[in-house]
């Protein structure tokens, strides 16, 4: 396979969903409910929904780039109303996810990254890449939530949990 700006992007969101899926398999199931100690801190539950929300956030930028080509994004729609409730459900979910993005980049090409898309925010639209980076950046946070509050419950996990490192 050629590799294209969007090969390569497409990589480091997978690197993103391996080590979350890394990073989830090491939560304890008695723990999903477990909240920091933090004004408006929310339950490692609650934080798996919404890294499933960030995934979801790929896809309906991937989706909105070639609305026909990818119409059937449209049923991770009916998602949204159920979350994952356990460790095991998250990964399910997560794998339906990166099927998805997967999809979405088999379709773009490396020109379609300085297309704009309309957004909610931004009804002119905004560049392709720079909402994939967004979700990016958003998802690496989340990621990096969820890393600390396994520290904090007692895990003693490292930055190869954290990272994925080159020759891996």
């Amino acid at each position: 396979m050629e590799q294209t700006l969007c090969s390569d992007f497409l990589s480091k969101i997978d690197h993103q969903i391996d080590r979350i899926s890394h990073l989830i398999s090491l939560i304890p199931e008695d723990r999903m409910s477990w909240t920091p100690p933090m004004p408006k801190g929310f339950s490692i539950a609650t934080l798996l929904v919404h890294l499933m929300e960030c995934f979801a956030g790929f896809c309906a930028v991937l989706h909105a780039s070639y609305p026909d080509r990818l119409s059937h994004f449209l049923e991770l729609k009916k998602l949204t109303a159920s979350h994952p409730s356990d460790p095991v459900a998250a990964q399910t979910r997560l794998e339906l996810y990166r099927d998805h993005i997967v999809q979405g980049f088999a379709v773009l090409q490396d020109a379609d990254l300085s297309r704009k898309i309309p957004t909610v925010f931004v009804s002119d639209g905004e560049r392709l890449l720079s909402l994939l980076l967004i979700n990016f950046e958003h998802l690496a946070s989340h990621k990096y939530q969820l890393f600390i509050y396994l520290r904090m419950v007692g895990l003693e996990i490292s930055s190869a949990d954290l990272y994925h490192f080159s020759g891996k």
